[in-house]
């Protein structure tokens, strides 16, 4: 028993509190698409939200980085920079999807591609910074109250506490008021809803734009929180498809992705977890396989839930089907 305690506190409390502020990527991400999906919108363009979230918040710390504002003003700035972002890209996709009635999954996909390109673009040339620490300094302030601790606890900060707030938010707003209630009624039949006098138009550009704001939040938190470094938001596009799975993971119910995006980033990390335990050795083979951890889990739940054919576990009913007010 002693053993298993000095093995606990060496080696799984430090993973397993990283993995918890890990998932906070996939808080952002999921909670942010489980709103546009609420809607009807199945937007495939959060990988790319989440890249110009990053991207944006990191332009605004570039600027300000260095101006002498006060920590908690840079790190509110920031965080309004990369939801700003967020929210023009959201803005994009409802206007085409909405207004102009485009295939979402075709437009998701397109605005991925252009928020992946676009961030690298920006990003490359913010490495001009690296020798003023512009992206890196801002990291203690993001990190408070824990930012002089050595160990993983001091990567649950200002924004990781954040994503936990929306997260539960969200899920009051969607089930326990008026607003919620009315949201989940345009996702499941519009058509109804515009009988019932409630904006259907208005709804879909709210929830769409909202979402992709928070959805941008999660690249800003990855980049400059949870790895303090120039060079992860090569990365963020991965997890960015990993938050739309997540989304399936919960069954569209954001308090669950507390739970799901620790179980996620657990998984994710596993093989690097277990390449720190004296005397084991993953093979190269393995590693990759334990990636699609995440993935199989999310199949696994699809399924499950698909046999038990309960309609609260199921997708809205208007999910990635456009609205024509002609048709009513």
């Amino acid at each position: 028993m002693t053993a298993f305690f000095a093995f606990f506190k060496t080696y799984l409390l430090d993973y397993f509190v990283d993995s918890l502020a890990f998932g906070a990527t996939f808080m952002y991400g999921s909670t942010g698409e489980t709103l546009t999906e609420k809607a009807g919108h199945l937007n495939l363009g959060i990988p790319g939200i989440m890249c110009m979230g990053g991207a944006g918040g990191c332009l605004v710390l570039s600027f300000i980085g260095a101006s002498g504002l006060p920590p908690f003003l840079i790190v509110i700035l920031g965080i309004l920079g990369a939801f700003a972002m967020g929210v023009l890209m959201g803005l994009i996709y409802s206007f085409l999807t909405v207004t102009l009635r485009a295939n979402q999954n075709v437009t998701g996909l397109a605005l991925t591609t252009f928020g992946v390109g676009l961030m690298k673009v920006i990003m490359s040339n913010k490495k001009l910074m690296v020798a003023q620490n512009y992206l890196i300094i801002p990291k203690e302030y993001f990190r408070f109250p824990f930012a002089s601790r050595q160990d993983s606890l001091q990567r649950l900060g200002v924004m990781f506490f954040l994503a936990v707030i929306i997260t539960i938010a969200a899920s009051y707003f969607l089930y326990r008021t008026k607003t919620g209630l009315n949201l989940r009624a345009v996702g499941e039949n519009p058509a109804t809803a515009d009988s019932a006098g409630i904006n259907v138009s208005r709804y879909k550009y709210l929830a769409t734009c909202i979402g992709s704001g928070i959805s941008g939040l999660g690249g800003l938190y990855y980049i400059v929180d949870y790895m303090a470094s120039n060079e992860a938001y090569l990365s963020i596009e991965a997890y960015g498809w990993l938050s739309i799975a997540l989304v399936i993971f919960v069954l569209w119910r954001p308090h669950l992705t507390i739970i799901g995006s620790f179980l996620f980033s657990v998984l994710l990390s596993c093989s690097s977890f277990i390449a720190t335990i004296p005397g084991v050795t993953p093979s190269m083979s393995a590693k990759p396989l334990m990636r699609m951890l995440p993935y199989v889990f999310t199949i696994i739940v699809l399924i499950l839930s698909s046999i038990r054919n309960k309609r609260e576990n199921q997708p809205p009913s208007s999910l990635g089907l456009s609205y024509f007010r002609e048709e009513r």
